[in-house]
C-alpha cells in the first residue's frame, strides 16, 4: 500500500474503511484476488494426445511384438511417440504465446480508507472499500456509486454498446467498464469471482472440445477396428499356430513367438496410423503458418472447423470497427464562402485542441491535421466538460461553441428544430454529430469548480450565449477497419453467411454494415434485438432474413447461435468482450481478437493476436486446404485397412501362413502411403467442405482395397503349389512367398497412389515416379533389404512374380471399373426401397 496520493481528490465525509477491517476482509476471502485460467493445464493437454483408442491399439499390438523379442517388426510404435508429441508440443505453444498474451499490466486504485486516499493494487481491493473511479481506469470491481462527478463509462466490453454512459449517485457500475470521463467515489459491493464480469463468464469458462469431422470419421474407423481387430487378432494367432503344427509344436519350437508377429502384422495393417499422425501434423503445420500471420489456433481441430464454417456471426465493435473515433466532415449549416467554412474548420481544430482533448477531440484534430490546420492563436478557453457537453474558444473577436447539438441549441434563443431534424438524420445514418456555434459576445468567464474535478454545479461555471448561431455539423464516426469491406467481400464470394450482432443501436449498426457492404449491393436489413422472439426454433426463421441485429444481450448472443445450429448451420462467432465470451462458446469456432478479455480468449479456439479482421479469409483457406487434402490422403489409408482386413479375414478362412512381415506393412506403407501422403496434404486447396467425409472415403478405398487383397491372397494361394512351395514347414519357401507377397503389395499401393494423386501431370507424376524408385533402390540397399527383410527374386521365383505382378494390375483395373457399376446398380436399389 502506498502513501497517500499526491493529486488532490475532493473532500468527502466518510472516512471508509480501517486497517483492521480490510486485514479481516482479505483473510475471510472477500478481496479481489480472483484466480483465472486462460487456457487448459499441462496436464490436461498430456492427458487428452495420450490416452486415445488409437494409441491403446498400437501400443497393445506393440507390446505383444516385443514379448516375441522381434523388436524390428514393432518400429510401427513410435508412430504413437510421434503423434502424441505433435499434439502436446503444439498445444503447449499455444497455451505459452496465450498466457502471454493474458498477462495485464497490474495497476494501482484509489480507494479512500481511514480518511485518506491510498493507492492499492487491483487484487487488494476489499469489499465495502470507498474506490475511487477516475478517467482512463478500467472499473476493477462492482460498487454503487456514492457521489458522482460527470462520471461516463464506456461498457462495451460487458454490453456490447459503444456508446458511453453517464452515472449518477446511486447507481451500479460494473467490473470491466472504462471511465472515458469525470469520476466518481463508488462503495465496493463484489468483488473477485461475485463480480459481475466474472459471473458472466464463469459459464464460459468450462472447456469445450472442438468436433473434428475429420477426427470423428477417423474415431469411427478405429471403433469399427476395434471390434474388428481383437477376434480377428485371437483368429489369426490361431490359425498361425495352426500353420506350424499345433500348440505342442508351436510352444516347444518357439513358433509361437513367430505366429504372434504375423497375427500383429494383420491387426497393424488394419489401424491407419499414418492417418492419425498426418491429420496431427497437418493441423499442426497449418498452426504454425497462421502463428506467422499472427493467429493462434489454440486446438489443432479447429483449424479443420473452420473448412465447415458457413455462418459466420461478426461482433462491430472490435471486429468491423477498432474501437476508436473517425472525423468525416464538416457540413456547413447555411450555403457559406469558403472563408467562412474555413474559420469555422479552424475554430473546431481550436476548440479540440485543449490540454486533455477526448476521444472525440482526438480524432477531430488528427483528421484536421491531416487537411493541413494547425493550432491558431486563442485568446481565452473553456475546456470540455462531460456535465456542459461543450467547449469554447475566444479568438478574434468571436466565441466559437462546439459540442453536443441538442445540449448547445437547447441553450439558444430562435427556432433550430430543422437543425435537430439534420442532426437525427445524420446520427441515423450512424455518425456522432457535433455542432459548432459562432457568437460576438465575450466568453462568459469561469468560476465554481475547477474542471479537473468536472464540477457537479455547473451554473456555477461558464454559460453559453443565447444569442450565438449555428454555424455547422461535425461528422464522426466509429473508425471503420480498412480491411472490413474487403474481407467480407471475400466471405459472400465463399458463399458464407456473414451477420453484424452488437450491442449497439440497430440504426447506428445497420449505417455501419452498409458502408462496408455487408451484403454486397443488397441494403442490410436490421433489427433490433429486444424484437426478437425467445424460442429457439422461432429465432432461426427470423434469423434467416436479417443481417444485422443490435441491442443484443449476452445471453440473446448465445441462443442466436443455437438458433443457427437448429438449420445445420456450421457457426464461427468473432468478439472481444466479455459479453461475447458465452456465444463464443457456444459456437462451433470461436474467434477472439487479441485486444480481448482474457476470459473471451480463454474460451476461443482460435485468437486473432494482431486484432486484424483481415486474417479470418487466411484463416478459412487454410481449414478447407487442410480438410480437402486430408480427404485425399484418407482415402490412401484407408485402402490399407480394407485390404489388411481381407487379407487377414481369408488367411483365418483358409489357415494359410500370414503373407508378410509387419515390417514389409511399414516399409511399404511408408512409401506409398505415409510419405506421398504427407506432401499431399500440403498442396493448395481451396474446396469447401462438403458434408459426406466418410462415406466418399470409404467409396474411394473399396475397390483399391478389394483388388489389393484379392492379387495377395491369389498369390499366397495359387504360388505355393505351382512353384512346389512348402510354406508351412520350410522357412526360405515362407520367405519366398512373403517376398513375392510384399512386390505385389508394394505395386499395388503405387497403383492406389497413382489414383489419389491425379491428376499426374506436373509436380503429382513426379511424386509417384520418385516414390516408385525409392522403393525399388531400397531393395539393393543391403541395411535397409536387411532390417525390413526384403528379397529380391531370381529365376524362377521373378518369373512368378511378374506374371502375378500382371494379374494384379488386371485385377486392380477390374475391380476400378466394376466401381461405378455396382454403385450405380445399390443407388438404383436403394431409391426402389
Amino acid at each position: 500500500m502506498s502513501a497517500t496520493t499526491a493529486v488532490e481528490m475532493p473532500e468527502i465525509g466518510a472516512t471508509g474503511l480501517t486497517p483492521k477491517e480490510v486485514v479481516q476482509r482479505i483473510e475471510s476471502g472477500q478481496s479481489n484476488a480472483v484466480k483465472t485460467s486462460t487456457s487448459r493445464s499441462v496436464r490436461d493437454i498430456v492427458r487428452a494426445n495420450v490416452f486415445t483408442l488409437f494409441n491403446g491399439i498400437i501400443c497393445a499390438a506393440m507390446a505383444l511384438v516385443l514379448v516375441t523379442g522381434s523388436w524390428k517388426d514393432a518400429v510401427f510404435g513410435f508412430v504413437i511417440i510421434i503423434n502424441t508429441g505433435i499434439g502436446i508440443v503444439t498445444e503447449l505453444r499455444a497455451k505459452r504465446t496465450l498466457d502471454r498474451l493474458s498477462i495485464l499490466v497490474a495497476s494501482d486504485f484509489l480507494v479512500h480508507r481511514d480518511g485518506r486516499d491510498v493507492e492499492v493494487p487491483h487484487n487488494e481491493i476489499v469489499l465495502d472499500d470507498l474506490l475511487w473511479i477516475r478517467a482512463g481506469e478500467q472499473v476493477p470491481a462492482d460498487g454503487q456509486i456514492i457521489q458522482t462527478w460527470g462520471l461516463e463509462l464506456d461498457e462495451s466490453m460487458l454490453t456490447g454498446e459503444s456508446r458511453t454512459v453517464r452515472h449518477q449517485a446511486g447507481e451500479q457500475v460494473y467490473s470491466g467498464a472504462t471511465a472515458v470521463s469525470g469520476m466518481a467515489l463508488v462503495k465496493v459491493n463484489a468483488v473477485g469471482s461475485h463480480s459481475y464480469a466474472a459471473t458472466l463468464t464463469a459459464q464460459a469458462k468450462v472447456y469445450k472440445k472442438t468436433v473434428s469431422d475429420l477426427n470423428k470419421g477417423i474415431n469411427t474407423i478405429l471403433k469399427f477396428m476395434t471390434f474388428l481387430v481383437v477376434p480377428l487378432c485371437i483368429l489369426l494367432i490361431l490359425s498361425q499356430i495352426h500353420t506350424v503344427g499345433g500348440w505342442g509344436t508351436a510352444l516347444s519350437t518357439g513358433e509361437w513367438r513367430q505366429a504372434v508377429v504375423s497375427a500383429v502384422a494383420g491387426v497393424v495393417g488394419m489401424i491407419p496410423e499414418g492417418l492419425v499422425l498426418l491429420t496431427s501434423l497437418n493441423f499442426a503445420v497449418a498452426a504454425m503458418r497462421l502463428a506467422r500471420h499472427n493467429t493462434l489456433v489454440q486446438e489443432l481441430e479447429s483449424v479443420e472447423t473452420l473448412a465447415r464454417v458457413d455462418a459466420l456471426n461478426l461482433d462491430k465493435t472490435g471486429t468491423i470497427t477498432d474501437g476508436g473515433i473517425a472525423f468525416n466532415r464538416l457540413v456547413m449549416l447555411d450555403s457559406a464562402s469558403s472563408a467562412a467554412e474555413q474559420a469555422a474548420t479552424q475554430a473546431l481544430y481550436d476548440c479540440c485542441n485543449e490540454e486533455q482533448p477526448n476521444g472525440t477531440g482526438q480524432a477531430v484534430l488528427a483528421g484536421l491535421k491531416a487537411q493541413g490546420y494547425g493550432a491558431g492563436a486563442v485568446e481565452s478557453r473553456v475546456p470540455f466538460s462531460s456535465a456542459r457537453k461543450w467547449s469554447a474558444v475566444r479568438k478574434s473577436g468571436e466565441t466559437w461553441y462546439m459540442g453536443a447539438p441538442e445540449v448547445i441549441i437547447s441553450a439558444l434563443e430562435g427556432d433550430y428544430s430543422s437543425v435537430l431534424q439534420q442532426v437525427n438524420e445524420y446520427a441515423n445514418d450512424g455518425n456522432r454529430v457535433l455542432l459548432v456555434a459562432r457568437s460576438t459576445a465575450p466568453l462568459s468567464p469561469r468560476s465554481g469548480l475547477r474542471d479537473a474535478v468536472e464540477g457537479a454545479n455547473v451554473s456555477d461555471g461558464p454559460q453559453l450565449d443565447v444569442q450565438a448561431e449555428p454555424v455547422a455539423l461535425v461528422l464522426c464516426s466509429e473508425k471503420i477497419r480498412e480491411d472490413a469491406e474487403r474481407t467480407l467481400a471475400w466471405f459472400r464470394e465463399q458463399g458464407v453467411r456473414c451477420r453484424v450482432i452488437s450491442g449497439d443501436n440497430p440504426v447506428t449498426v445497420g449505417a455501419i454494415a452498409r458502408r462496408v457492404k455487408l451484403t454486397g449491393d443488397h441494403e442490410p436489413v436490421a433489427m433490433d434485438a429486444r424484437e426478437l422472439p425467445e424460442d429457439v426454433n422461432e429465432l432461426a426463421r427470423v434469423l434467416e432474413n436479417v443481417d444485422v441485429l443490435g441491442r443484443v444481450l449476452p445471453a440473446q448472443k448465445r441462443a442466436i447461435v443455437q438458433a443457427l445450429h437448429t438449420q445445420n448451420h456450421v457457426v464461427a462467432m468473432t468478439g472481444d468482450g466479455v459479453n461475447d465470451a458465452l456465444a463464443i462458446k457456444e459456437a462451433d469456432l470461436g474467434i477472439a481478437m487479441g485486444n480481448a478479455a482474457p476470459a473471451t480468449k480463454a474460451v476461443a479456439q482460435v485468437v486473432l493476436v494482431d486484432s486484424k479482421f483481415s486474417h479470418l479469409p487466411d484463416v478459412v483457406a487454410r481449414g478447407r486446404q487442410v480438410m480437402a487434402n486430408m480427404e485425399r490422403v484418407a482415402s490412401l489409408f484407408l485402402v490399407k485397412t480394407v485390404y489388411s482386413a481381407l487379407i487377414s479375414l481369408g488367411v483365418v478362412l483358409t489357415q494359410i501362413p500370414y503373407p508378410y512381415l509387419p515390417r514389409h506393412i511399414t516399409y511399404i506403407g511408408a512409401l506409398t502411403i505415409g510419405m506421398p501422403a504427407f506432401i499431399l496434404a500440403l498442396a493448395p486447396n481451396t474446396r469447401r467442405y462438403m458434408p459426406g467425409f466418410l462415406k466418399r472415403v470409404v467409396t474411394f478405398a473399396l475397390p483399391g482395397g478389394i483388388a489389393t487383397a484379392l492379387s495377395v491372397l491369389l498369390a499366397a494361394w495359387v504360388l505355393p503349389p505351382v512353384m512346389g512351395w512348402n510354406v508351412t514347414g520350410d522357412a526360405a519357401d515362407l520367405s519366398a512367398l512373403r517376398a513375392t507377397s510384399a512386390i505385389i503389395l508394394f505395386a499395388m499401393g503405387v497403383f492406389v497412389l497413382a489414383r489419389v494423386a491425379r491428376p499426374l501431370n506436373g509436380w503429382r507424376g513426379v511424386l509417384v515416379a520418385v516414390f516408385a524408385a525409392a522403393g525399388v533402390i531400397g531393395a539393393f540397399v543391403p541395411f535397409v533389404a536387411n532390417f525390413f527383410a526384403l528379397i529380391l527374386p531370381t529365376g524362377a521365383t521373378m518369373v512368378a512374380t511378374l506374371i502375378a505382378l500382371a494379374g494384379s494390375a488386371l485385377i486392380f483395373a477390374l475391380c476400378l471399373w466394376l466401381a461405378p457399376l455396382v454403385r450405380g446398380l445399390t443407388g438404383k436399389l436403394s431409391r426402389r426401397h
